[in-house]
């Protein structure tokens, strides 16, 4: 449930998937009951507003579905305000420094390691008062998830730097951006993204942290999972709801015809 990380360390394979539309919060109890183990509200594409990503992350808290957010940027006010929401991770998309890793876990962390503002009477809390204030603020340190999304040559080349930074936890390939900033656009199979990727892997293994990737469909991510990627991500709600739609259709029209 809310550990993910105690699961990672276990060498469990997690599997999420992306929110980028729907915003009823019923959704979240639709992919915990279907078996996700995480999912992740995408803030930097989607046009979702605060409100609604704190409804999508209430009802995870009450299903027990861990909740992360994909943010705009790294900055203060961003990555707080999902905090409070009750966010149990945060994916950076295009990481490409320590800088920029270092911020992250600056505004994610309480002291000692970051500079999270403490308001502990929030969403996050379930509005239930913390008996103590020193262990709940080690218990969120040591629990949620900060990954830097690599996106880009320059992400790949600083890859090692900024897991190295206490308090990222995990390196996620972007596999669209990653491609076409490479010049081959959607070519996951390329052998110069593969390099790119299993660098990435490497990267995190050798310094027992996690790595994952986002694919679309069951065959492109499984090679990946295989390759020791324990942190992935598969489609998105909408293109689960299309696919299995027009599954169904052909099979009826096919029996019609």
């Amino acid at each position: 449930m809310w550990n993910l990380k105690e699961r990672l360390k276990k060498g469990e394979s997690l599997i999420g998937t992306m929110l980028i539309t729907l915003e009823n919060p019923e959704i979240v109890k639709i992919l915990k009951v279907s078996g996700f183990d995480f999912f992740i509200v995408d803030a930097e594409h989607g046009n979702m507003d605060y409100g609604t990503v704190a409804g999508l992350l209430t009802v995870a808290r009450e299903s027990g579905v861990t909740p992360m957010v994909r943010i705009p940027e790294v900055r203060r006010e961003v990555v707080l305000k999902y905090m409070e929401m009750g966010a149990r991770g945060i994916l950076l998309p295009n990481a490409e420094t320590v800088e920029q890793a270092k911020a992250l876990v600056e505004y994610s962390k309480y002291y000692p390691m970051g500079n999270r503002g403490v308001s502990l009477f929030r969403p996050a809390t379930g509005f239930e008062k913390v008996g103590n204030p020193v262990e709940y603020m080690k218990k969120c340190n040591e629990e949620n998830i900060l990954m830097v999304q690599v996106e880009s040559p320059k992400g790949v080349q600083n890859v090692e730097r900024m897991l190295d930074v206490e308090g990222i936890d995990a390196a996620f390939i972007g596999p669209n951006d990653l491609s076409q900033s490479m010049g081959i656009m959607g070519q996951t199979s390329h052998p110069d993204f593969i390099a790119a990727v299993d660098r990435v892997i490497a990267a995190a293994r050798e310094r027992k942290k996690f790595s994952g990737i986002h694919m679309m469909s069951v065959d492109a991510l499984r090679p990946w999972i295989e390759k020791g990627m324990t942190l992935n991500l598969w489609s998105n709600e909408v293109l689960l709801i299309m696919e299995a739609a027009r599954e169904g259709l052909a099979r009826l029209r096919g029996k019609q015809s």
